[in-house]
């Protein structure tokens, strides 16, 4: 994949998540993609990743939009920064306003996205909502026991502890 076409594909994909097309989403992922959302967990499929957008992201948020800046790809990953705002319809969070910004890796594969991920501050995001401090402790300690029992997380630490380890 060219530098030219991964920007039309990420151009794609921010339109179709702002508009809550998730038919569109989808289209920009391959058969069996996977969203990895930080918020959503992971959504395998065009049909799970189309249903993610209507009936979770756009369910708990209106005037949604999302945008991505220096877009660049070696061909087989690529990357992009982000940002996002919305406005909480969730009933405690109501009306609310929340601007985030993000680093997106897109996995690449036949010209389309076949691995999506996100890395976002979610704590930002909690704290303009209003989170109550008690409620984001246990939501970061849920979104830390999810990453550190990650395989490639765990390797990586292993590989690390290794190097570290006196004889």
């Amino acid at each position: 994949m060219s530098q030219a076409e991964f920007a039309a594909l990420v151009a794609r994909f921010a339109a179709a998540a702002t508009a809550g097309d998730g038919e569109a989403l989808a289209r920009c992922f391959t058969e069996d993609g996977v969203y990895h959302d930080y918020i959503y967990g992971p959504h395998v499929g065009r049909a799970a990743i189309a249903d993610m957008l209507k009936n979770l992201f756009h369910r708990d948020a209106s005037e949604y939009d999302w945008r991505f800046f220096n877009p660049v790809t070696d061909g087989r990953t690529g990357y992009a920064w982000s940002l996002s705002r919305f406005v909480s319809t969730i009933p405690q969070f109501a009306g609310k306003e929340v601007v985030i910004d993000g680093i997106s890796r897109f996995v690449l594969r036949d010209g389309l996205v076949a691995a999506y991920h996100e890395s976002v501050n979610g704590g930002v995001a909690q704290a303009q909502l209003g989170v109550p401090p008690e409620r984001m402790s246990k939501v970061m300690h849920r979104w830390a026991a999810n990453f550190r029992a990650r395989a490639d997380v765990e390797s990586y630490a292993a590989a690390v502890r290794a190097r570290y380890a006196k004889p």
